[in-house]
């Protein structure tokens, strides 16, 4: 392994977690495409389980080692490093997997975004939420790494009415129609994730091509804004409370029937135990054993014509005290700043006119070689979120602050004051954060 706090850009060619769905439905002989190359390694295989492991990376392995002796031993046997997108955190990335495509495409493009022409932050793991929701980390949604598992309502909420899913960007080059009318429930706050989130999903090419997908996860999360806007709705979803019933309904869909079958799962434990007890914690090894345990049941459950692939969205960093700059406590940071979005790791400063080139100076003076600080025009060209259409350019700040060094940018007073609490973060483009697991298991049947 290099340097964990190396700079990795995202792979986007080949090489990315947006490439596994894509790979998987050409296994299942929905499409030629094949980006991973996991057909012709999986021929004859007609059932596939996707397993998303939140917060387990390639360069926490090693420290789950003891406490995973499966995993570690799959992972020698079946496992290779991909990268995630940029910024490497859960909307973005979980969006990621179930369109096959690059963060600037499909347009979640971080943990909290500034709606364009408002100076509302959405919060992609609280959506919908209502207008005057608070500033704590991060609003009590089911993603809570502090263990809140409240979402603040799924969408549509009650007495409003579906509109058309917007076909605006599904193909490069596509004309972008004319908008369908404003979801009545915008008025109340955030945007419906039809309009947001654009790009038809991965499980949607699926079921419409014959294969039974399914959807498991925790029962709070079906039907919210960032469970649209990854999946499209595809698809039954089976509520799974625990871990325990995460194992049983995964091999319960994937042995349903006995046409191609795709089921994708995902357990949060890791990444919520992180963020709350920090990397190496005994909070966090008990997590790291509760992913093996799981992945040994379902790995001892494939029939014989299936697979399981187990990745995840993005790593983690334990952030030392020394490591944490405040800007509700530093007024240079907070000079010519009219919206602050993203969250520690990474952040999106939408600036007062006229005051992006200053804003860029006063941050590089205070952080100096602990970020990367550049301008929203500087970072697109660079690549780091792929080709972003106009439509979705302003949801990236006027300037894009990535910390690279052991350094987070916390607001601890005016934004999100739980997030300072937290012990280790994500979000930017350091190797530890960037580099996610592939693994690629048959069933020990075939």
């Amino acid at each position: 392994m290099t340097d964990p706090l190396q700079v990795v850009r995202p792979n986007y060619f080949g090489g990315s977690l947006a490439d596994v769905l894509p790979s998987a439905l050409a296994v299942l002989g929905v499409d030629r495409s094949d980006p991973l190359g996991l057909a012709g390694q999986l021929a004859g295989v007609r059932r596939i389980a996707v397993l998303l492991v939140d917060g387990l990376g390639w360069y926490q392995l090693p420290a789950a080692a003891p406490y995973a002796p499966i995993l570690t031993d799959l992972t020698g046997r079946y496992g290779r490093p991909l990268t995630c997108g940029f910024p490497s955190t859960t909307p973005t990335s979980l969006v990621s997997l179930g369109t096959g495509a690059a963060p600037g495409a499909h347009g979640v493009l971080g943990f909290r975004i500034n709606v364009p022409g408002t100076d509302r932050v959405l919060t992609h793991i609280n959506w919908p939420g209502a207008a005057d929701d608070g500033p704590d980390f991060p609003g009590g949604g089911p993603g809570s790494p502090l263990g809140g598992n409240r979402p603040r309502g799924s969408w549509p909420p009650a007495g409003t009415e579906e509109q058309p899913r917007s076909t605006a960007g599904e193909r490069p080059g596509a004309p972008a129609g004319d908008a369908p009318p404003v979801h009545s429930a915008e008025s109340m706050g955030d945007p419906d994730p039809r309009r947001w989130q654009p790009l038809p999903s991965q499980l949607q090419r699926a079921e419409a091509a014959g294969v039974a997908v399914t959807v498991v996860s925790k029962p709070e999360l079906a039907g919210t804004g960032l469970s649209l806007a990854a999946y499209g709705g595809a698809g039954a979803h089976r509520g799974a409370a625990d871990v325990a019933a995460l194992a049983s309904e995964m091999l319960g869909a994937l042995t349903a029937g006995e046409g191609p079958t795709l089921v994708y799962g995902y357990h949060p434990e890791v990444d919520r135990r992180g963020h709350r007890s920090g990397i190496g914690s005994a909070d966090w090894q008990d997590a790291v054993g509760e992913v093996d345990r799981l992945v040994a049941r379902l790995v001892d459950g494939l029939p014989p014509d299936a697979a399981l692939l187990v990745t995840a969205d993005h790593g983690q960093l334990n952030v030392p005290a020394d490591g944490r700059y405040d800007l509700d406590a530093d007024p240079r940071l907070r000079a010519g700043v009219r919206v602050v979005a993203g969250e520690a790791r990474v952040r999106y400063l939408h600036t007062v006119a006229g005051a992006t080139a200053d804003v860029v100076a006063a941050w590089s003076e205070v952080l100096g070689e602990q970020a990367w600080i550049a301008t929203r025009a500087e970072a697109v060209a660079a690549g780091w979120f792929g080709p972003v259409p106009e439509a979705h350019l302003e949801r990236i700040g006027d300037v894009v602050v990535a910390c690279l060094g052991e350094a987070v940018v916390l607001a601890s007073k005016t934004h999100h004051p739980i997030e300072a609490t937290l012990v280790a973060y994500h979000g930017s483009c350091t190797a530890t954060e960037m580099t996610i697991p592939l693994l690629v298991v048959p069933s020990p049947r075939s």
